[in-house]
C-alpha cells in the first residue's frame, strides 16, 4: 500500500526559494544552475526524484558539460529513470535552440571576408555530429550569406556529397560562389586524398556555371583547416 504520508516531489510544494520557476521570476535566469534550467524544462519530477534531481542525473550523461550533452541522442536521455520520449524532446529541443543561438550570431557578420568569418560559424553547427556531414554555404556577389544547408550525413569515417546536387541548390539559391564544409569528427583536421579529389571535381564542375568555390573548411572541436589558406584550392 503506497504510503500516504510520503512528501511530493512536486515543484509546487517545495519553498518558493528552492522552486526554479519562481527563482528565476524573483533573481532572473542567470541566477539558476544548470540542473535548474534543466528542470524547468521537465516540469516535473518522477515518483521518486524532483526534477532538479532528475535534471542532474541527465547532466551526468555528458559529464556535467553541456557540450557533450548537446552530443547526446533521445535514447540517450531515456537511460535516466523518470525520463520518457515526451522530456528527451523538450531537451533535445531546447539544446538545438541554443545550438542555432550560437550559430546565428556568425550569421550576422555582414561580408564574409576570410576562412575565420565562416569557419567559426561552421563550428558551432557542426560541432555535436558525431558522424560526417558535408555542408555549404551560399554566398551572393558581395559574399553575403545567403543560405546554409548539409548536403550529406555519412558515417563515422566519411560521407560523399554529390557536385550535381550542390551545384542545383546553388543556382536555386541565386548563389555566385560557395564555400564546402565538412566535419571531421575524429578530430584529425588534415584533408584526405578524398577529400581533396572531391574538391577538385565540385570546382570543375562550378567553373562551367560560372560559381567560385572560394574555400573548403574541414572542423572539429580542434580548429579548422581551410584549403585556400593553405594554397590547395
Amino acid at each position: 500500500m503506497e504510503n500516504v504520508n510520503k512528501p511530493s516531489t512536486s515543484i509546487k510544494n517545495w519553498a518558493i526559494d528552492d522552486r526554479p520557476r519562481e527563482k528565476l521570476i524573483t533573481k532572473g535566469a542567470s541566477s539558476l544552475s544548470n540542473s535548474e534550467l534543466i528542470a524547468i524544462l521537465l516540469n516535473n519530477g518522477s515518483r521518486n526524484k524532483s526534477a532538479v534531481e532528475l535534471a542532474k542525473e541527465i547532466l551526468k550523461l555528458g559529464g556535467d558539460n553541456l557540450n557533450e550533452l548537446g552530443k547526446l541522442s533521445l535514447s540517450d536521455f531515456k537511460q535516466v529513470k523518470g525520463i520518457g520520449q515526451a522530456k528527451s524532446i523538450i531537451i533535445a529541443a531546447a539544446l538545438e535552440l541554443s545550438r542555432r543561438r550560437q550559430a546565428s550570431s556568425f550569421l550576422e557578420k555582414t561580408v564574409v571576408k576570410s576562412s575565420r568569418d565562416i569557419a567559426q560559424y561552421l563550428q558551432a553547427t557542426l560541432k555535436d555530429y558525431s558522424y560526417e556531414v558535408f555542408a555549404v554555404v551560399f554566398l551572393n556577389r558581395a559574399n553575403k550569406i545567403n543560405h546554409f544547408e548539409i548536403i550529406s550525413k555519412g558515417g563515422i569515417t566519411g560521407t560523399v556529397a554529390d557536385p550535381r546536387v550542390i551545384l542545383k541548390k546553388a543556382l536555386e539559391e541565386d548563389a555566385t560562389s560557395i564555400v564546402l564544409c565538412h566535419n571531421h569528427p575524429s578530430g584529425n583536421l588534415q584533408p584526405s586524398r578524398a577529400d581533396e579529389e572531391l574538391t577538385k571535381r565540385i570546382k570543375d564542375a562550378a567553373n562551367y556555371l560560372d560559381i567560385k568555390i572560394i574555400d573548403h573548411i574541414i572542423v572539429s572541436e580542434e580548429g579548422f583547416y581551410s584549403f585556400a589558406d593553405d594554397g590547395i584550392l
